[in-house]
């Protein structure tokens, strides 16, 4: 199967990540990513839109279509946000964006980036949990073809990339050790992104892939 992946969120870290392994990766065609800024990437295969308003597609609607993945990479962090806030800008608008790819391209497959610990029963007491495990429970029951949930927990970056927190920096130490005492919450960047690409062009057994299965995919 050969790709035409939509990425949304590739001026954060994972989402530079994934476009990275896009970039270069045989099986991927083309790529249009929509950004609320320039993301200062150029490739013969890359076609970007900025776009300041996720809330409404309306204005770039005819440019979505005949895409047949995206890569939703798109988040903001729960830290110091109402739950109502976190909501808004996580279930509510990766919502919006999935209703109107299913609508634009019925054939297409979602894989929406989480993260480890979301909680699918919707009832724990931590928010962000919730709030991602509503999120992923409504994508899979949309119209795509297939929906993918990736679950990554400690990602290391991808060497080189840009779009990194400052502090990011003085945890990298960390990995080496993280993966070797606890395997199921640590991967690379990469791994992440290499999964993504091979959920979309040969499937997976299941739709929600913990860290494990993002390490497991990408071997594969």
């Amino acid at each position: 199967m050969k790709i035409k992946a939509i990425i949304t969120g590739a001026t954060g870290m994972v989402g530079e990540g994934v476009l990275h392994e896009c970039l270069q990766h045989p099986d991927v065609e083309q790529i249009l990513v929509i950004n609320r800024k320039p993301g200062g990437v150029s490739h013969p295969k890359l076609k970007e839109i900025i776009h300041s308003d996720f809330f409404n597609l309306s204005p770039i609607e005819n440019q979505l279509t005949g895409y047949n993945v995206c890569f939703f990479c798109l988040g903001v962090s729960s830290v110091g946000m109402k739950e109502d806030d976190y909501r808004r800008l996580t279930y509510d608008l990766t919502l919006h964006v999935a209703d109107t790819l299913a609508r634009l391209n019925p054939d297409m497959t979602f894989e929406y980036v989480s993260g480890a610990g979301t909680d699918s029963t919707e009832q724990g007491r931590v928010m962000w949990a919730r709030v991602k495990g509503t999120t992923e429970n409504h994508l899979m029951r949309l119209p795509f073809k297939k929906a993918y949930m990736f679950r990554p927990g400690f990602l290391l970056a991808t060497e080189g990339a840009k779009n990194v927190k400052s502090y990011y920096k003085f945890i990298t130490w960390i990995y080496p050790l993280g993966r070797m005492i606890f395997p199921a919450g640590f991967s690379t960047l990469q791994e992440l992104a290499q999964a993504m690409i091979k959920a979309a062009t040969q499937g997976y057994e299941k739709p929600v892939l913990e860290v494990k299965d993002v390490v497991k995919l990408a071997k594969a």
